[in-house]
């Protein structure tokens, strides 16, 4: 026979009954060599092994680590932020009652001027009072007596003097007092220091010739 179909060679009949019909038995699975990956591929859908040099699989131990790590470092910049964010919002704070309150002293010292000459009476005295209880509760600290020793951080000298009475630099007179806020100095205290009296030339000359 001659004809486009003369090379096709010998019909090939597949069965693929899984039972043979002329035993009755279960047939053996045949596999189509046409059906094998070739060397070096995997069939699609499979998942490659862990150690194939085809494929890198990632460590999901190693990943979770640099999460974890991502995570805290991030919690961490954010404890700072927030640390800053407060501390500044403490010192906004601060920075603010104190100018209020510094612009207050001059009245707090009419208040103190008017008590020591016993002219704080009636309605002016109620709201003297009144305004001395709300600046303390802020946090405003009234300092310096005569007799504290004298402190350059917290004294201003405005007159100098000596006394027998003294061991060391003193505030004999409070001109005016000194205000803090927490640590911070508002205004220092005026005061007349007194230093420990020098001894007369006299005794100086006889410890001398001594």
């Amino acid at each position: 026979m001659s004809g486009p179909y003369e090379d096709l060679g010998e019909p090939v009949v597949r069965d693929k009954r899984r039972i043979d019909p002329l035993t009755g038995e279960l047939r053996q699975p045949v596999v189509d060599v046409t059906d094998i990956p070739a060397e070096g591929t995997v069939p699609a859908g499979t998942v490659p092994a862990a150690g194939d040099d085809t494929f890198v699989a990632r460590d999901s131990s190693a990943e979770l680590a640099e999460r974890t790590a991502d995570l805290q470092r991030l919690q961490a910049e954010y404890a700072n932020y927030r640390r800053r964010v407060d501390r500044d919002r403490v010192a906004t704070q601060e920075i603010a009652l104190a100018g209020v309150l510094t612009n207050l002293l001059p009245v707090l010292d009419d208040i103190g001027r008017a008590r020591s000459h016993g002219e704080l009476e009636g309605g002016f005295k109620s709201v003297a009072e009144a305004l001395e209880g709300i600046v303390a509760k802020l946090g405003l600290v009234q300092f310096a007596e005569p007799g504290d020793p004298f402190d350059p951080q917290l004294h201003e000298a405005l007159t100098h003097g000596y006394s027998a009475e003294v061991s060391e630099p003193t505030a004999g007179q409070v001109y005016s007092p000194g205000y803090k806020l927490g640590e911070r100095v508002l205004r220092p205290a005026r005061v007349g220091v007194l230093d420990p009296e020098e001894p007369a030339a006299e005794e100086t000359a006889e410890v001398d010739e001594a």
